[in-house]
Parts: structure tokens; sequence; C-alpha cells
């Protein structure tokens, strides 16, 4: 895996006044972990945004600040709710010696012979899984090619995924990825859209992450909660 690099500053400028930053084409951010001491720091947005593409929240980008290089995994990304364009960044520094849980995203690829020829229903249950291992072994994506989906009622399982050796699958093996439903006719679609909803709001456990003191009150958003935690 090539080793991606991201230049970066130090940041003195905080608060409100980080909107004189986006002006500028910069991005405010902030890199921390367990026994690192919080560092802001201002980013490209350009150069962020093409980083962002090419690792997501799970590869490592290594942060080079006055010539010294950071192992980091990108915790969560701020976006504007309207324009969509970055408003701040997180940055987790890792150690590449011990070994993290991570959620990876999964990127459907190929065609459904059940889907295209015989008119099937394509349903995605799952958009991640959850693994462990070392920062630097994990990957941007997990492919899933639906190809082999040739009949009705066909599925593809978290164990059939094609997963590296070096990492330890912690999601369900049993869970159903993706699968194939039937065709249905116009009037089962109807009485299903028609049909009242049934339940209720499901707990969602969120697992926290250590935020350094005064972030927040730079003028950003709350940033949504983490999804890789640090193995003890």
């Amino acid at each position: 895996m090539q080793k991606i690099i991201l230049q970066v500053e130090p940041r003195d400028v905080i608060g409100r006044q980080v909107k004189s930053l986006r002006r500028q084409g910069l991005i405010p951010a902030v890199v921390y972990g367990h026994g690192f001491k919080p560092l802001s720091i201002q980013v490209p947005v350009k150069e962020l945004e093409r980083v962002y593409a090419e690792a997501g929240e799970s590869t490592v980008v290594y942060l080079n600040v006055a010539g010294q290089d950071h192992p980091t995994i990108i915790h969560d990304i701020v976006r504007d709710p309207l324009s969509d364009k970055f408003l701040h960044a997180d940055f987790y520094k890792v150690r590449l010696d011990q070994k993290i849980h991570a959620k990876i995203q999964l990127n459907f690829i190929g065609e459904s012979p059940a889907v295209k020829v015989l008119g099937g229903i394509l349903l995605k249950n799952i958009s991640e899984i959850e693994v462990e291992g070392f920062p630097q072994d994990l990957p941007h994506q997990i492919d899933v090619d639906i190809s082999s989906l040739a009949e009705p009622k066909s599925h593809i399982q978290v164990k059939d995924l094609a997963t590296s050796n070096k990492l330890e699958v912690k999601t369900d093996p049993e869970a159903i990825v993706t699968q194939v439903q039937e065709p249905i006719s116009e009037e089962e679609l109807k009485a299903q859209l028609e049909a009242p909803a049934v339940g209720g709001v499901e707990d969602v456990e969120v697992i926290k992450k250590e935020k350094p003191e005064g972030e927040v009150a730079e003028g950003e958003e709350v940033a949504p909660e983490a999804q890789v935690t640090e193995k003890k």
C-alpha cells in the first residue's frame, strides 16, 4: 500500500477567526491521540479533499509537520450542511505497533444477473464491517462483487467477503451483507407503501473519543462521534 502523506502547518488562529483561514483555502484541524498533546493545524482544502478521497476514515495518513511524520487516521470531517464543503477535520494519532478497531466501508461492484436479467431487487443490508488490525494494514474499503448473485434469494454474507489475513473481522460472519429479493407486482408494492410503519427508534451505542479542550469553541459544529477505538 502506497504511503499517503499530507503536508500541514501548525495553526495559531483559533475561535471564530478560523473563518479567515477558509477564505484562504485552508481548513482548521486538530491532531490528538492517547498520550499525545493535541496539536492545532491547518490544511490546504484541495489536499485534504484528495487525501480523504484516497484514505477515507480507515487508512493511515502521515501528517508532515515541520519535517516530522505523524501516523494518523482521519477521525472526523465536519461539512457545511448546505454546501457540503469541508469546515473542520480531526486526525487521531495512532501507534503502528498497536492494533485498533475500525469500521471499513463496503464498495459494491459488478452486476447481479438475478437483478439485471430476472428483475430481482438488490437489498444492501450492511454498508460497513468492523475489523481489528494494525493501522497500516487497514484498507480504505472492501469490495463486494455482486456478480455472484445469479438467482432470486441468493445472498452474500460477511464470511464471504475477501478480506486480508492481516485483519480480524469482528462483525458477525453470518450476517447478510446483500441479497436479491424476488420481483414483486405493482399491487404488492402499493400495499407495502401504504402499510403503516411499525417500530421505534433503535438505541445506538456510541464510542466517545478524546477531544482537546477548546476545539468546539472555534465556531465549528459539534463533530459526530468517532468509530475507531484503540485497543488497550
